[in-house]
């Protein structure tokens, strides 16, 4: 057929097949270029991702009055998963200058648009996700997906519709971002990590059952973060990407709250000193609420299990000792700080 699909919406028109118009995706942003004659040289393929409406007056022009660019995203929270995404999520919408999106019936908080089957909804399906801004000029809006991090098409497809738009990503140590996803998948009993250790499924090797590779890799590749952010700077500008220390964020989170506002340039700063507070019971940062109790994340989040076995831990120091390095040469590249856990495992690598 003229389009096929190379994965879960991600749209690919065959150029010399001019068929390709009845079936591909509607919505404003869709361009079908014929390049070649017709029935000459070889089908080429290419993508087609939705484009800003409001930056042509030709879209505009077409486009319903109600309908406005104003409801679109300013800044994605992207991820990695397992990283402190629900926090900064939580502690953002906190901001009487920011909203987020509307929780979807399939997966809550997260939209997931840029990186699946949803894509294939348009624009329209996605700007009803957002409230429209009471204040155009000062307002914010955003969404956090946080398995946009890793994907290998989300940052094309965003820059295409958001090309102005700013970019946070968390981060924590890979090896303790990969532990939690093994206890979190545990504790959703999933086979696969119950019925293996987390060392067995780290170190399975290529014929282990499909189901232990697949978990391996959830583990694992989302923590060559140097490669995943080294895509997101193809389609962005260093200045439109923030770095958020995970571990800071747990810790400290009032400091990375006022980095994360400077970032953005929020009209209004907000004094997270005076919303937040240290839960004991929780061990975490929770909102403050009327006579003075906390009102924190759900039971889900900060679980608590194990600590990590040393053989798995020796065996993810030297998994990431290459990406690590590239990430703090990334890093320096950029102006961005170094986290703490990123120091500490260079220094442990130096000396080991």
């Amino acid at each position: 057929g003229p389009v096929h699909l190379r994965e879960p919406g991600e749209v690919c028109a065959v150029l010399d097949q001019p068929e390709a118009a009845d079936t591909a995706p509607r919505g404003t942003g869709c361009q079908i270029l014929r390049a070649l004659p017709r029935g000459k040289g070889p089908s080429v393929a290419v993508n087609l991702d939705f484009q800003n409406p409001c930056d042509d007056r030709r879209h505009k022009d077409i486009w319903s009055k109600e309908k406005t660019c104003d409801r679109l995203p300013k800044f994605l929270i992207i991820g990695p998963q397992k990283t402190g995404t629900t926090a900064l999520h939580f502690f953002l919408s906190l901001h009487p200058g920011i909203m987020s999106n509307f929780p979807s019936p399939v997966t809550y908080e997260e939209i997931q648009f840029f990186n699946g089957a949803n894509y294939r909804k348009g624009i329209d399906w996605y700007m009803e996700f957002f409230p429209i801004p009471s204040n155009v000029s000062t307002d914010l809006t955003f969404e956090k997906s946080a398995n946009y991090f890793e994907s290998e098409v989300v940052p094309r497809r965003a820059a295409a519709l958001l090309p102005r738009a700013k970019i946070i990503a968390i981060l924590i140590n890979p090896a303790e971002r990969a532990y939690s996803w093994y206890q979190h998948q545990r504790a959703h009993q999933l086979p696969a990590a119950l019925n293996f250790t987390f060392h067995q499924v780290i170190s399975a090797s290529p014929d282990a059952p499909r189901e232990v590779r697949l978990l391996q890799s959830r583990c694992l590749l989302p923590g060559w973060y140097a490669t995943h952010i080294e895509r997101w700077l193809t389609h962005y500008q260093p200045s439109q990407l923030l770095i958020v220390n995970g571990l800071q964020l747990r810790n400290n989170p009032v400091a990375v709250m006022d980095s994360v506002q400077k970032f953005l340039g929020v009209t209004l700063h907000f004094n997270y000193t005076q919303a937040l507070m240290f839960d004991d019971n929780k061990s975490f940062w929770c909102q403050i609420v009327e006579g003075g109790k906390s009102k924190c994340l759900g039971k889900s989040k900060g679980r608590k299990y194990p600590e990590m076995d040393s053989l798995s831990r020796t065996f993810l120091t030297n998994y990431y000792r290459e990406h690590n390095a590239e990430l703090s040469k990334q890093l320096n590249r950029l102006g961005q700080a170094l986290p703490s856990w990123l120091r500490e495992e260079l220094q442990h690598n130096r000396w080991s």
